[in-house]
């Protein structure tokens, strides 16, 4: 089974953090990263720009408007995921618990079941 474990971010609480704190979270996701590859449970992860380098497309009697980013004013955005497969949803949520923003109060992994993927690596 895949699952999306997703990571949101929360400039307030990074920037509450000590710089030893946040270096801990940012080594942290490179044990994560090889734990779950060494499993074979990796499948891929992506981290995100700040929403304030992006733009939201819309188009409106066929023509594109183009404005700035993000597409909802919020405190949190979507940061990153990580893409992986396993044997089942408590397992997931195992793998979860083991990336380092869970132990950061305030913020948390979200766990969505994957029902389709596409593309080339499908």
């Amino acid at each position: 089974m895949k699952f999306l474990l997703i990571m949101y971010s929360n400039p307030q609480i990074w920037d509450a953090l000590t710089e030893e704190e946040r270096n801990e979270v940012m080594s942290g996701h490179g044990v994560f990263m090889e734990t779950v590859t060494k499993s074979g449970e990796m499948i891929s992860t992506t981290a995100l720009a700040d929403p304030s380098q992006s733009a939201v497309v819309r188009v409106r009697g066929g023509v594109p408007a183009v404005t700035d980013g993000p597409y909802l004013e919020a405190k949190e955005y979507l940061g990153g995921y990580y893409l992986v497969e396993c044997d089942s949803w408590e397992r997931a949520l195992e793998l979860a618990a083991l990336i380092p923003d869970a132990g950061v109060e305030g913020l948390g992994i979200e766990v969505r079941p994957v029902v389709f993927t596409g593309g080339a690596d499908s």
